[in-house]
């Protein structure tokens, strides 16, 4: 008696353990992401931890100008056009030259008028990113073949370059000009 009770006991255990086994089967699942998807989200991601800034507006303001010059090394226009239009409700009104620009930023779909607005809005913002900057370190970038051998600047908030004028087609072209540290 003792034997029956025994075997039935372990044949309802291992009854109850391959019914939990294959009920479970086809809830589990892992991505394993290729270095490919990796590099891209590594590339898609702005990373803003680093700087500190005097004023709430010009840390949202810097967080859109990176998020638009990824989008300009990605050649994503519709992002550009999108964290513009977001970067111009963050600016108070002694910035209105600024919020003009970043307003017909927002407004243009073509991809080479919105790298030239983005040069010159580089030139009006830079200084307010140098002298609000209050902590961490922010790079200014020089490529001097963008626009027919122009050049242009940019600010990052890392070494690594990753062209906004050129993309895809010439992504280290340029090199760190000054190192900005607080």
């Amino acid at each position: 008696m003792k034997n029956t009770i025994l075997n039935f006991g372990v044949i309802f255990l291992i009854t109850i353990a391959l019914t939990s086994c294959v009920d479970n089967k086809g809830k589990q699942s892992v991505n394993i992401n290729t270095p490919e998807e990796v590099k891209k989200a590594e590339k898609e991601t702005a990373d803003i931890a680093d700087q500190d800034f005097i004023d709430g507006m010009t840390g949202k303001i810097w967080h859109n100008y990176l998020e638009i010059k990824i989008a300009l090394t990605n050649a994503d226009a519709g992002q550009v056009q999108d964290m513009a239009q977001s970067m111009v409700a963050s600016f108070s009104e002694e910035r209105a030259e600024m919020k003009a620009m970043a307003q017909e930023l927002s407004e243009t779909e073509d991809l080479d008028k919105q790298r030239e607005l983005f040069a010159a809005f580089t030139d009006k913002v830079g200084p307010m990113f140098e002298d609000a900057l209050s902590g961490g370190t922010i790079y200014k970038k020089f490529c001097p073949m963008a626009f027919n051998n122009k050049g242009a600047y940019w600010y990052a908030d890392i070494e690594e370059i990753n062209n906004p004028y050129f993309g895809d087609e010439m992504p280290n072209c340029g090199s760190v000009k000054k190192t900005i540290k607080k």
